[in-house]
């Protein structure tokens, strides 16, 4: 199995469909990164994974927003393919195992994609309950830190 692990903005609100008598949310995540080139010049390049979360566990949907960041992990094909200017062009697909809520706030200052503090966390989402992720162990106390 390939495992494929992303960090990064919602492209678009994530869209619930049934199919086949099963729940998909289909979302994008961009995650971009800037180095240097050759030359020396500052760069960036942004990276889109289209990603099929198969599970029934929708409640996450509403809170995945467009500029949400997300962390999302999951299996992934790559798929090559002529684009419009008949050059050749490739995507990446996941198919999410589990979708972590980050708390990216926007310019209004509050946050769309955490939930209600009346509702449900959805900050550790997975397709199964066994591939939840545990609550980090408390260290011991404050003073025995390294530094």
């Amino acid at each position: 199995m390939i495992k494929l692990q992303v960090i990064g903005h919602l492209g678009r609100d994530g869209l619930l469909k049934e199919v086949n008598g099963k729940s998909v949310i289909n979302f994008t995540v961009a995650h971009s990164e800037r180095y240097k080139d050759g030359q020396g010049v500052q760069k960036e390049r942004t990276t889109w994974v289209d990603c099929a979360y198969w599970s029934d566990r929708t409640a996450v949907a509403p809170y995945l927003l467009k500029g949400q960041l997300v962390y999302v992990e999951g299996t992934v094909e790559a798929e090559a393919y002529m684009n419009k200017e008949n050059q050749p062009a490739a995507t990446l697909r996941m198919r999410v195992l589990n979708i972590q809520l980050l708390g990216s706030k926007n310019a209004n200052g509050d946050n769309p994609g955490a939930a209600p503090a009346s509702t449900n966390n959805y900050n550790n989402v997975s397709s199964s309950p066994s591939q939840a992720t545990a609550p980090a162990a408390t260290e011991g106390p404050a003073d025995d830190l390294p530094f």
